[in-house]
This record gives structure tokens, C-alpha cells and sequence, in this order.
């Protein structure tokens, strides 16, 4: 069977996303991305023509789709909102563990370098965030929560699960996503409760 041009595009791209996931934009170099995907050289311009830049953009929306669809997946199937907290939690570690800790999460490696600035990398690592938080506050609302209230909740989250995430990755240890997750998931149902009751 032969190998098709989307085939070499999307090998391109699944390998970028994996490299700037483990080793940041900055330490990827296109001639590795080329290496590491069997992608014939001058198949990454004619692909991204707008170079590297084009092409982390790309990826960084490819992982931040995949962990967003992940995460849907488990939110989805919870009973509640501290389950799905837990859950969120473990997909993580599990995805941690399974890199032997060498990959975190797929978009906070680019998006830490590229903090401050401006551009189709910032604005992609922006919107993986947003989708992932956006989907979390619909899931709270769906549990009972006020507009308000399931926006910052699911900062809360967000920030909390992705803390422990770094440093579980730190401690080659994932004990401290799965209390991080319980907490917060308490935290979180004890405040859907407290509105029920208000």
C-alpha cells in the first residue's frame, strides 16, 4: 500500500506534537521532527509552509483536541463532580506513568515558552486551554452549577490538577495527582452542594 501525502503530513505532525510535548518548542528541531517521522526531506515545507512556527501551531491544537477529547470521555462517564475530578486526575497520572514521566501534559511545555508573547503557537495553547475549561464548566453547570460559579471552579481544577501533574512529573511519583484530585473534587462537590442548598 502506498503511502499517501495527507499519511506523510499527519506523520509529520503526530511526531511534532509528541517532541514539543517532551522537549518544548525550543529544543525540537525540524531535522529530528524529520528523523523521527520517516518524512522525506522537503516534505515538512510543502506541508507547513510558514516553517516551524505553522507547524507547532498545528500541533499543539492536535494534542490539545486529543487531551480534550480524553478528558470529555471521563467527565463524561462520571456520577458526579468529584468522580470526574478523580478521573481527570487519573488520566493524567496514567498518561504520565505510561511515559515513564518523560511527557506531561501535551500543551504546558510549549505554552510555558511561549508566556507573554503573541502569535499562532500563544493563540493555539490558548484555545487548548479554554476548550478544556470550557468543557469542564459545562459538565459543573450540567451538575448544578451557576455560569459563574462552573467558570471558576473549573479554573480551579485546571490549575490545580495541572500543578500536580508538574509536580508529580518532578517526583517521578503520581501520588500527588490522585490527593490533589480528591481534594479539589470534594472541594468542588461540597460547593455544588452549598448552592443547591442556598
Amino acid at each position: 500500500m502506498t503511502k499517501t501525502r495527507g499519511d506523510t503530513r499527519a506523520r509529520i505532525l503526530r511526531t511534532a506534537a509528541d517532541l514539543f510535548q517532551r522537549q518544548g518548542y525550543g529544543a525540537t528541531g525540524l531535522n529530528q521532527v524529520l528523523a523521527e517521522s520517516g518524512a522525506p526531506k522537503g516534505s515538512l515545507y510543502f506541508h507547513f509552509p510558514q516553517g516551524k512556527e505553522q507547524l507547532a501551531a498545528e500541533a499543539v491544537a492536535l494534542a490539545g483536541g486529543e487531551m480534550g477529547a480524553r478528558m470529555a470521555s471521563v467527565v463524561g462517564s462520571a456520577g458526579g463532580a468529584a468522580d470526574a475530578v478523580v478521573g481527570v486526575g487519573e488520566l493524567l497520572a496514567g498518561g504520565l506513568r505510561a511515559s515513564d514521566f518523560r511527557d506531561g501534559c501535551p500543551v504546558a511545555t510549549v505554552a510555558l515558552e511561549q508566556s507573554g508573547g503573541d502569535g499562532p503557537i500563544s493563540d493555539a495553547c490558548h484555545a487548548a486551554y479554554d476548550s478544556w475549561l470550557a468543557g469542564l464548566a459545562e459538565a459543573l453547570r450540567g451538575w448544578g452549577a451557576a455560569d459563574d460559579e462552573a467558570a471558576e471552579l473549573a479554573e480551579l481544577v485546571m490549575s490545580s490538577l495541572q500543578g500536580a501533574l508538574l509536580l508529580a512529573q518532578v517526583r517521578r511519583d503520581t501520588a500527588v495527582i490522585s490527593s490533589v484530585a480528591r481534594r479539589v473534587g470534594s472541594v468542588v462537590a461540597q460547593s455544588l452542594e452549598k448552592g443547591r442548598d442556598a
